[in-house]
This record gives C-alpha cells, sequence and structure tokens, in this order.
C-alpha cells in the first residue's frame, strides 16, 4: 500500500505541475514568426533583445508583457531563423546582467548567447524512424560508463573524429593490431546502455580554444537543454552539435545500445553567470538562514528541486532530452540533493514517454543539504521512490574498500567486509528478515551494482594503492574477482569504461581536470591484456545468459537465493535454487574467494557445468563437474550451473 499510495500522489502532483505554462516553450520558431515565453515572478520589466549574429554588439529590444502564472511574452514577426538572442529583467529598479532564457535548446560558442533554430532541420537522415533498442526486460541492463573523450581520443584507436560526439558513429575502427574499438568495442563487450559524462553545454571548457586540448567532466552545468560544444565539430554553429549529438544516438541505437545521460541539476556553474541566477535571482537556489547559498554541492551553491518552478524545470528538461534526443536513461549527479518527490514526479513524466527509460543517481550529496533529511533522495529512502535506482556504496566499499582510506576489501583479503558483500549480492533489499542489514531497494534492480565509476581510483590503482606488495598476477585476480561479484549481483549492473582494459590513471583519483595522458582509455591494452578482457566479455555473456542472476524481483530473491555455510570466512557461497521456468538451469552455485590461498568448497551434490573457475570464464562451459566439492583458487570465483 505504501508504494501504491506514493505512486498516487505522485502522479497526481505532476498533473497540477503541468498546468503551469511550459518553460521549455521559451522560443517557438515558426518561419513567419517566433514567439518568446519566460517566467520571471519578481520582475518589473523584461527586454528581450535579438542579434544577427554571436559576436556583434548590435540589437534589437523588444519590451516583454507580462502574462500569467509570471510568465513574460511577445512575439516577433519575421524568419529568426540563424538570430540569437538574450533576454534582461529589471528588479527593483535596477537591470540584471542579459542572459540565455534558462530553456534555452540552442547557443552560441561559449553559450552566452541563445540561437535561434528551425529544429526540424537538425535532424539527421532517418531520425523519424530511430527506436529505442528492444529492452526485453530491465534486468538485462549492463550499463558502461564513460567519458566521450576518454573512450576516443587516442591515437591508437583508430577513430578519426577523436573527442567527438561523431567518434561514436564510426564503424570498423581498431587498433594497429586489428582489434575492435569505439562503437564495435561496446558491441563486442556485450553492454547494453552506454552513460555518457555530462553532455550538456558546460563551462569549464573554452570552445574557441579546443585545439590547446583542455580537459574536464563537465559537472559544470551552464545551459542544461544544449549539447556541449567542445564535443562538436564546428562549436560556432548552434545547429553543429545538435546534429552530430543525435548522430551519435542514432548510430548508437543502430547498434543495439541505449545512451544514458549524465545530468547535473544540483548545482549550476556559478550564479552570477547563470540564467537561473541572472533570469530570477536567488529562486532556483537554497539559501541559508544568513541568505548565502546552501552548499550540498561542495560546488558553492545548491539548486532547490523543492521549489515548483526548478521542479518543473528539472521534469521538462529529463523529458525534453528523451523526446527532442531520444535520450534512453539519465544518471542524477548527487541526487541526494534533490527531493524525494521530484524524482517520483520525473519518473511518472518519463513514464509517459516510454517507462523503459532508465532513472538512477546518487543516493548522497558532498555536504548537507539544506533541505529535511527525510524528504531528500538519499539512498536509505530509495524504496520511497519507485523505479529510481541508486548507486551501492555498500558493495563498492565491500569488495574494493572505501575511497577514504587504504584499506583492503573482500576481493583483496579483508574478510571483515563479508556481510556487506552479502548485502549487495542479494541486491540491496530487505533479504530474509534483513539478515545482512536493513535493506533499502523496494526492488533489487534498484540497487545500482558496481565497484568503480568516474570519481576515486579507477579499479586498478585502487587495487595498487590497497595492495602495493602483490604481485601484478595476483592484483589481476583480486581485480577478476571484484568484478565477478557485481556480474552476480542481483542489482543493476555498472561498470566504468576502460576496466575491461586494465585502465590507469597513475594513481589520481580526482581526474577531473588531468590531461588525456592519464584520462585517455588505453587500446593498446586490449592485446597486453586481452585475457581481462576475455573474461570481462564472458561474464557479460554469462549475466545475460542466466536469468537467475537477475530475478528482478525481492520476493524471487528471497526465494530462490540462499547463502551456504562455509568452513572460512573468506568463502562466500551462495546458491540460486529452484530456478525450472526461470533460467535453462535448474540451479546456479557461485563461489567468491577472498583469500591468497586455495578454498575447499562444499555446494549440494549433481551434475554442474563450469562456467567460471580460477581466473577463466566460458559462457559454454570450462568443463563438467560431478559431485559436491571443488577447490577455489586464490582470489578467484567459481560459478557451476546445474542443468
Amino acid at each position: 500500500m505504501r508504494k501504491i499510495s506514493l505512486f498516487v500522489l505522485a502522479t497526481l502532483t505532476f498533473i497540477a505541475c503541468t498546468k503551469q505554462p511550459c518553460l521549455e516553450n521559451e522560443c517557438l520558431y515558426t518561419k513567419s514568426q517566433t514567439s518568446f515565453c519566460f517566467w520571471s515572478p519578481l520582475a518589473e520589466q523584461m527586454e528581450l533583445r535579438v542579434y544577427d549574429d554571436a559576436l556583434t554588439a548590435d540589437f534589437r529590444a523588444y519590451a516583454l508583457k507580462k502574462g500569467n502564472n509570471d510568465f513574460w511574452q511577445t512575439t516577433v514577426k519575421g524568419n529568426l531563423d540563424g538570430k540569437y538572442y538574450t533576454i534582461r529583467s529589471c528588479q527593483n529598479g535596477k537591470w540584471e546582467e542579459e542572459a540565455p532564457g534558462i530553456f534555452a535548446k540552442a547557443v552560441s560558442v561559449n553559450g552566452t548567447r541563445a540561437a535561434i533554430l528551425d529544429f526540424a532541420a537538425t535532424n539527421p537522415e532517418g531520425w523519424s524512424d530511430d527506436k529505442r533498442p528492444q529492452m526485453t526486460d530491465p534486468t538485462d541492463i549492463v550499463v558502461y560508463e564513460t567519458h566521450l573523450r576518454d573512450f576516443t581520443m587516442s591515437p591508437n584507436s583508430g577513430i578519426s573524429n577523436r573527442g567527438k560526439f561523431l567518434a561514436l558513429t564510426e564503424q570498423g575502427t581498431t587498433t594497429p593490431d586489428g582489434l575492435a574499438t569505439g562503437i564495435d568495442h561496446l558491441k563486442e563487450l556485450g553492454i547494453t546502455h552506454l552513460q555518457i559524462l555530462p553532455m550538456f553545454d558546460y563551462g569549464s571548457i573554452d570552445e574557441t580554444t579546443l585545439v590547446r586540448g583542455n580537459y574536464n567532466w563537465g559537472y559544470d552545468p551552464v545551459n542544461y537543454n544544449v549539447p556541449e560544444g567542445g564535443y562538436s565539430t564546428d562549436p560556432y554553429n548552434p545547429a553543429t552539435r545538435i546534429i552530430e549529438a543525435k548522430k551519435m544516438i542514432q548510430a548508437l541505437h543502430k547498434a543495439g545500445i541505449r545512451v544514458i545521460m549524465d545530468v547535473v541539476y544540483n548545482h549550476t556553474y556559478n550564479v552570477a553567470g547563470c540564467a537561473l541566477g541572472r533570469v530570477v535571482p536567488q529562486y532556483f537556489y537554497r539559501l541559508n538562514a544568513d541568505g548565502t547559498y546552501a552548499n550540498g554541492s561542495g560546488c558553492g551553491n545548491e539548486t532547490a528541486s523543492d521549489k515548483q518552478m526548478m521542479r518543473q524545470f528539472m521534469v521538462e528538461s529529463v523529458c525534453y532530452w528523451a523526446r527532442e534526443y531520444h535520450v534512453d536513461g539519465f544518471r542524477f549527479d548527487l541526487m541526494g540533493i534533490h527531493d524525494q518527490e521530484t524524482m517520483r514526479q520525473i519518473r511518472a513524466a518519463l513514464d509517459k514517454i516510454d517507462n523503459t527509460i532508465l532513472t538512477y543517481g546518487e543516493g548522497w550529496a558532498a555536504m548537507a543539504p539544506a533541505y529535511p533529511y527525510d524528504s531528500l533522495a538519499m539512498k536509505q529512502w530509495t524504496y520511497k521512490m519507485p523505479r529510481v535506482g541508486a548507486f551501492s556504496d555498500d558493495i563498492r566499499n565491500a569488495l574494493i574498500g572505501s575511497p577514504f582510506d587504504h584499506e583492503r576489501g573482500f576481493a583483496s583479503g579483508n574478510t571483515a567486509s563479508r556481510q556487506a558483500l552479502c548485502f549487495g549480492l542479494a541486491g540491496g533489499i530487505n533479504y530474509h528478515d534483513n539478515e545482512f542489514g536493513e535493506g533499502w531497494s523496494g526492488e533489487p534492480m534498484q540497487h545500482v551494482s558496481y565497484i568503480t565509476c568516474h570519481d576515486n581510483y579507477c579499479l586498478r590503482d585502487r587495487i595498487e594503492v590497497s595492495a602495493p606488495e602483490e604481485t601484478e598476477e595476483t592484483r589481476l585476480r583480486m581485480n577478476k574477482l571484484a568484478q565477478t561479484a557485481v556480474f552476480v549481483s542481483q542489482g543493476m549492473t555498472f561498470i566504468y569504461g576502460g576496466e575491461e582494459l586494465y585502465r590507469t590513471k597513475r594513481g589520481i583519483d580526482n581526474s577531473y581536470q588531468s590531461p588525456d595522458s592519464i584520462n585517455t582509455i588505453p587500446w593498446e591494452n586490449k592485446l597486453k591484456y586481452n585475457d581481462l578482457y576475455e573474461y570481462y566479455r564472458q561474464m557479460i555473456q554469462i549475466r545475460r545468459e542466466h536469468r537467475g542472476f537477475r530475478l528482478g524481483n525481492a520476493e524471487l530473491v528471497n526465494k530462490h537465493l540462499d547463502f551456504l555455510p562455509t568452513q572460512t570466512e573468506s568463502l562466500i557461497a551462495f546458491r540460486l535454487k529452484d530456478l525450472e521456468g526461470i533460467d535453462t538451469a535448474k540451479s546456479i552455485v557461485v563461489l567468491l574467494n577472498g583469500s591468497n590461498e586455495s578454498v575447499n568448497a562444499n555446494f549440494p551434490m549433481g551434475e554442474y557445468v563450469v562456467l567460471a573457475h580460477d581466473g577463466k570464464a566460458d559462457v559454454n562451459g570450462l568443463t563438467t563437474l560431478s559431485g559436491m566439492q571443488i577447490v577455489v583458487s586464490p582470489y578467484s570465483a567459481t560459478i557451476l550451473v546445474q542443468k
């Protein structure tokens, strides 16, 4: 009843919210006229400025007239395609600096002016036929996170449009050794979703000096509803970035891969230079009691999703990307800053477009937000936000240790994290009366199982920091063991791009503005560490072949997942039982050995096919086994299926 009442409440609130005029409609172009509409409740006057180009100082000014619901409007006759506009408001007798509208959809270089475009002309050939790749079941999901520049910038990638949207439209790219790179690599690996670090217009890259190779992750939003010009082949042409972003998504869809957009609604690049701060000063942000900006984001300002128009902006923005760009999912940066009701409304709005669109995020904040904690979209309240997921730092810390210290995790010999790992393997639900801790996910697919992402150390560096005395051979075994636990977890699978190629960032744990030499994925490693790559590829196939690893329902997990007794704390053993009608296997046994010694493992008697053992994996089976005991090698996983 709890979930039903929350869904009904979210739906009713969303319906009420949508009675407001749409923020998205701030600039509606036709060949004969363009209508403008901007929200500013405290303005005494508002002015629209129309420019012939992006750089000239000359403009034509138009007074806006205040209408219903504090929206200011005007219509300009004539064909304005290719022109630019800004707005400014007068409040308390003072004119604010001009800025693009808060819902600008096309902009000049560096986003200082909004552009007026015929959006029908930005659709690539065949765009109307573009379809989201079929998703038979949400439990099929394997997410691969990457930064567009990281993934495509290496000279060993064979890619022509390196560092650009178009890089992920190129087919047949290879390393000098003839191994697939780019989009073909993703297809070969078997992932279902590509999560791209921020691809909206952000402020840390000067688009006029791209030849300098400046790098940034992009978590500094300027214009939320425009693709980033740094990924365009021509940032001076407002249409180019839009066309090329659509071409990238279209190409990924044709390859059978869905696209997840990393969105950062929790703060802006700054306040003074952002449309949200200029058009309606302070409204879109949370303030402390002394009038200063709250800092839950750790970036100097914290947006106020709980305020009606900020909430409406977020809902309309994700829906705009889903409709106009065919984006298939959204990863919310520092989701714990947003309120739960906003996340429920976003989920309800996206369901009206396509209920297979993903929503998940970081269930925490950088610092304490200026909003009641129990109303925030924190990880522990995930069960209150149906079909909104959260990253599991539980399984991450259990496997490789906390990113805030150099301690080992289970995959590198720390058995103290055994219980937390079992919690993560069960998908973070209320498992058998909270046997391993209080569940926070209502369903296992709300539990994003991962060990690394762009933040903190990549896996190779993390293991080297916590286990520096170990040989590379041992650290590779730890790598495989840690990732195996993610692949056999009941949660949604997430891997950081380049881990399958044993990437290193040379010990830098926060590479948000490090050069390409640190961040670029080393495609030459695909041959050097091909054994590791093949292990990842086979584990993805094993997960997708066996539904038992992705039951997708808390009741089914409680019914079919049993943890087996072991003689040592360094061994975790579990069985997925009674799988007839669910899986091609009757049962599956998984053994995880987090020690530097071989361990004897017992399991129910039967005839088994060995899918993984001693650092090798094969979806078709490595060998067969008859009996009830096997020796599990140091820092390794064994997977057995009973046909």
